[in-house]
């Protein structure tokens, strides 16, 4: 809010649009869904006005998911994250290539298409290995995980994975996505890693 304030002042667009972004998602990640679509529609239109490309796709892959999230509209998300897309080849944004993939594995997850969400996740989990890029790789490591899942992977692999997921998250300092592998566990209705291990340290004694 800092940055907005004094980049509002001096007029500096990008500056002003990577404030937007950065709070727009803290208001997403914390439920605030009308809000965070506010902030980051106002961040694509000064984004466009600048001609900031890379502001630009961030804002529209922000807009998707919470129309995702909040609307169900898988397929205004998609034309969004498809928008995003052109920029990110165009300018070769690597990383918000990436972080859009991911996004578009999240966006048909919710929407129950979860053989095209694998595929998603499957492409922006080589992506981010190939870039060194752990939160990328996390991120999209749950929702292949997830995917999976659905698609019947058996439950002490999916128990696994998302205890090892756990642990990295942790690591990283990611907080935000550690609680979203604790609601994978209630989500796909395999009882937490942890727990298991206290109750048969318990019954061991």
């Amino acid at each position: 809010e800092q940055l907005l304030a004094e980049a509002r002042r001096r007029g500096e667009a990008r500056h002003t649009v990577w404030a937007l972004e950065g709070i727009a998602q803290m208001r997403r990640n914390t439920g605030q869904y009308d809000s965070a679509y506010a902030l980051f529609e106002e961040a694509a239109e000064i984004a466009a006005r600048a001609d900031d490309r890379r502001g630009h796709a961030w804002a529209l892959r922000g807009l998707a998911d919470v129309v995702s999230v909040r609307d169900g509209d898988t397929e205004r998300a998609l034309e969004l994250l498809g928008e995003a897309e052109v920029t990110c080849r165009a300018m070769r944004l690597s990383s918000a290539l990436a972080y859009n993939h991911k996004m578009r594995g999240n966006v048909l997850y919710r929407a129950g298409r979860y053989a095209e969400a694998r595929s998603l996740y499957e492409q922006a989990l080589a992506e981010f290995r190939t870039m060194s890029e752990p939160r990328g790789e996390a991120l999209s490591r749950l929702g292949l995980v997830k995917s999976l899942a659905r698609l019947g992977r058996e439950r002490a692999e999916t128990a696994a994975e998302l205890s090892d997921l756990a642990v990295t998250l942790e690591r990283i300092g990611l907080q935000h996505a550690r609680r979203m592998v604790a609601r994978a566990y209630d989500e796909l209705g395999i009882p937490d890693a942890r727990f298991i291990e206290a109750k048969v340290t318990e019954v061991a004694r």
